[in-house]
């Protein structure tokens, strides 16, 4: 079997199109903490995933869910204050 292969993936790889914009990675950075706080809440809950949680891990995942969400009330609201004009009503 012989499989067909293209060639636009090699010419098109290191196009300038390809590298993110200014605004792309500005919102990156804006939303760095909710990635942040989401990996923390990751880790909390890989650590739990072969033994039964401990009261420290317990504590460790509501903490790492608070920050979670904290981080995104905190992005929604900084979005949200930038897209209404002249304040909430």
């Amino acid at each position: 079997m012989s499989h067909i292969v293209t060639v636009q993936d090699a010419v098109t790889a290191f196009a300038d199109f390809m590298e993110p914009t200014d605004a792309e990675l500005d919102a990156i950075e804006q939303e760095m903490p909710v990635i942040l706080a989401d990996v923390d809440l990751l880790d909390a809950q890989i650590i739990t995933l072969d033994r039964t949680p401990t009261e420290l891990d317990n504590r460790r995942l509501r903490r790492a869910r608070r920050r979670a969400l904290a981080a995104r009330i905190a992005l929604a609201n900084r979005t949200t204050a930038a897209t209404v004009p002249g304040g909430a009503a």
